[in-house]
């Protein structure tokens, strides 16, 4: 996001032509027609963006947030789809990842499942250890990649 003085110079200036427009030249000279746009701007910008710069970022990332679930033990016939429409039942799926060897391209029997965080407590417990193409998948919380250094 932009800082709050760049956000502050671009309305006062937008605020300063848009008064320069509205107003009646006939009534005022132009210049103090827009000056009265930049004191508008001064006062009434600083105040809108300082309300949303204030908003707490956990708002805008508790609606969005995800949570990434590994899932073991998968048939190595199952696809993306049908992973997704079982994980569909339980909450919101957002992306399936199934793992794939690279030489041979066959699947390697697990994969990742990314959920929306509200649901992943509810999907790993009514998931793990059940049934699923005739194989018991283990479904647990992703470990986070580690960097090697």
């Amino acid at each position: 996001m932009k800082s709050p003085l760049i956000l502050n110079l671009i309305f006062s200036i937008f605020i300063a032509i848009l008064c320069y427009f509205i107003i009646p030249s006939e009534s005022l000279a132009s210049n103090t027609t827009f000056a009265i746009g930049v004191l508008i701007g001064g006062i009434v910008v600083p105040t809108i963006v300082s309300m949303i710069t204030s908003v707490p970022s956990e708002v805008f990332s508790s609606a969005n947030s995800t949570t990434t679930l590994y899932v073991g033990n998968l048939p190595y016939r199952a696809n993306e789809d049908a992973v997704t429409d079982h994980f569909s039942e339980q909450g919101d799926v957002i992306s399936v990842r199934l793992m794939k060897d690279r030489r041979t391209g066959k699947r390697k029997g697990y994969g990742f499942v990314e959920v929306s965080s509200k649901n992943a407590d509810s999907i790993i417990k009514n998931l793990n250890d059940s049934e699923f193409q005739e194989r018991t998948l283990k479904v647990r919380l992703a470990k986070d990649k580690t960097t090697n250094s």
